[in-house]
């Protein structure tokens, strides 16, 4: 859940608070707001929760008061920024990683239901702008020559979706580890590198929040079979110089339900008739009915 708070700039009593959502216009470079549930009347209180926040989100507020009503400004909109993918809409990046150096060419491309996008940029400064401000929009791909400063991305769309969000930063070292969330279970390979490009040979190492994990100088660090404890800031170290860190998310294997249904031909040949079996992870479990 996610708590939103709005504040009036001279607080006083009798003002009541709006709160709506985001939707990206493509027409010009802003946004449609939409009243969220419970609302449209207008709240006493000045916060409102969000339930199940689950997806990328933008949000704005206005206080109200007085009949009839007199309604102040919107707010700035502010985003709630995940890194999961929604069903229906995808950013990717190229190269598949979160730190780049500062003279690195990076590809960012929006995939889904859609055929109108758009790509934005929240940078460390919080000036909210548009690919065509500091990159070239070719179709639904925004291509960045250089990266001055960390920023988040990602992407909406004409029909009014928001992509999952990605965080990239430039610098002169880094650590190569995923963009996106990764699976538990699956095998991840973090690597350290310089501006040059050279993948270091030695005396590299590797800390998982702030703890070093290892005392021997491996070239990188391969997890074999990634778990929720693997999740948290990386960071890597060689010769006094280190990379900054880069947060890796690790995401819990889906449930998969599998209903088995068996037609009978008679008792003699088949004495049940329904196979249930959960598969999560490697287990199954095959229940005879």
């Amino acid at each position: 859940s996610v708590t939103l708070k709005c504040e009036v700039e001279h607080p006083s009593a009798g003002w009541r608070f709006y709160w709506y959502k985001t939707v990206p216009k493509l027409s010009d470079r802003l946004y449609r707001y939409e009243l969220l549930p419970g609302s449209d009347s207008g709240t006493e209180e000045d916060s409102y929760m969000v339930h199940g926040q689950t997806h990328t989100a933008g949000y704005v507020c206005r206080a109200g008061r007085g009949e009839p009503v007199f309604y102040t400004e919107h707010s700035k909109p502010t985003f709630v920024w995940s890194g999961d993918f929604p069903p229906s809409a995808s950013l990717t990046v190229s190269p598949d990683r979160v730190q780049h150096f500062t003279s690195d060419s990076v590809s960012l491309s929006c995939e889904g239901n859609s055929t109108e996008w758009r790509v934005r940029r929240f940078p460390e400064d919080s000036y909210l702008s548009l690919c065509s401000d500091w990159g070239t929009m070719t179709g639904s791909t925004c291509n960045i020559s250089g990266l001055n400063s960390s920023a988040v991305y990602w992407c909406e769309s004409g029909s009014g979706q928001f992509t999952n969000s990605v965080n990239i930063t430039g610098h002169n070292m880094i650590l190569m580890s995923p963009v996106h969330p990764v699976t538990e279970g699956q095998s991840v390979s973090l690597g350290c590198r310089l501006k040059t490009g050279q993948k270091l040979s030695n005396n590299v190492f590797f800390y998982q929040n702030d703890k070093l994990l290892q005392n021997d100088t491996r070239v990188e660090l391969i997890i074999s079979a990634v778990s929720k404890s693997h999740e948290g800031f990386y960071k890597c170290q060689h010769s006094g110089k280190e990379s900054p860190q880069s947060w890796m998310t690790v995401k819990i294997s889906d449930y998969n339900i599998i209903f088995i249904l068996i037609v009978s031909a008679g008792h003699e040949i088949f004495p049940w008739s329904l196979i249930v079996g959960l598969v999560c992870g490697r287990e199954i479990f095959v229940f005879l009915i």
